[in-house]
């Protein structure tokens, strides 16, 4: 086995995707860095001030400008509602929620990748770990050998089970050290507020407390960890079962794309709470935003994907295993 997944590596190492990937990545952490610091250059002009205070104020006037338009849909309102009273808890407390420095940039733009942009990095891996043998012509030689197909199979997913973790370690780690060169890396230590609670659009606060960010990254990486494992997962079904990896890679970007805009429009369809791709921002619940659907909550979601885990590595396992040869 180990040689398998030795060899799946090189295999994967030779195409350079990671390569490409933490190419992506810098640039793109880059990009968000300039527009940050851009926006909190704006900020200052405009308020006349760096008081975290007073930003915080005018987001807060800002928001509740935002509530008092009549044309805005009901889903959208609770979310602001719900913004809005924390932040105002946050003002109250005297506790800064943006404070400056990588550790916070990194958390902030890992709760914002979770659902889209990191599972669009992992599916460049995942999409074609089996159905590339076919375009390669070497499935034939493949499933041929001496070897289990189930051995093979398992070799293929350990390496992409490496792959998750390297991207995930990789974004995080560029992440900060690209971010740092501009604010600092600093932020470690800074509270973080955790344990609202929603109940409609009522932020119970009886539990909130307070955590090192350092603590709170390493929750947020263990949750984007596992959505990416779960995407991962469904990308390597779809490998196995399209022998075509664009018509893999189609697929799942549909799904992505599709879970992005639900999200936004799914408040009143209960049913979708089974989608696994509304169930991707894990990230809201430990930081309080509200859920797509009413009554959704962390350990629901987990199971949620979790579920569609265990589904497609069973059906990857089953294809495979059966795959006729010709």
């Amino acid at each position: 086995m180990n040689n398998l997944i030795q060899n799946e590596m090189m295999k994967l190492l030779a195409k350079k995707r990671l390569v490409i990937i933490g190419i992506i990545v810098g640039i793109l952490v880059l990009m968000f860095t300039y527009a940050q610091y851009k926006q909190a250059e704006e900020q200052k002009e405009k308020l006349g001030t760096t008081d975290w205070r007073a930003a915080l104020q005018q987001q807060i006037i800002d928001t509740q400008n935002r509530l008092s338009s009549n044309r805005m849909l009901d889903e959208w309102r609770e979310q602001l509602e719900v913004g809005l009273k924390q932040q105002q808890y946050y003002l109250d407390h005297d506790i800064n929620p943006s404070e400056p420095g990588a550790a916070t940039f990194t958390r902030m733009f890992l709760e914002n990748a979770i659902d889209l942009f990191i599972p669009l990095l992992i599916m460049i891996v995942a999409s074609d770990l089996v159905s590339s043998e076919n375009s390669q012509g070497t499935i034939k030689l493949l499933l041929t050998r001496p070897v289990k197909r189930w051995k093979i199979l398992m070799s293929k997913y350990i390496t992409l089970l490496l792959s998750v973790s390297i991207i995930v370690a990789m974004t995080a780690s560029l992440s900060y050290l690209l971010s740092g060169l501009v604010f600092g890396y600093q932020g470690w230590a800074a509270p973080v507020i955790t344990g609202f609670e929603l109940n409609g659009a009522d932020v119970d606060v009886s539990q909130v407390r307070l955590v090192e960010q350092w603590k709170f990254l390493l929750m947020d990486l263990g949750l984007v960890w596992l959505v990416a494992v779960v995407i991962g997962t469904l990308s390597f079904m779809l490998s196995v079962l399209v022998r075509s990896t664009p018509a893999g890679m189609g697929i799942m970007l549909a799904a992505l794309i599709s879970g992005a805009i639900l999200n936004n429009m799914v408040s009143s369809w209960e049913s979708a709470k089974y989608f696994f791709m509304v169930n991707l921002k894990l990230t809201t619940y430990i930081s309080g935003s509200a859920p797509p659907i009413e009554g959704m909550t962390l350990l629901s979601s987990v199971i949620t994907l979790l579920v569609w885990w265990l589904l497609a590595l069973l059906v990857s396992f089953a294809a495979f295993t059966r795959k006729d040869v010709y």
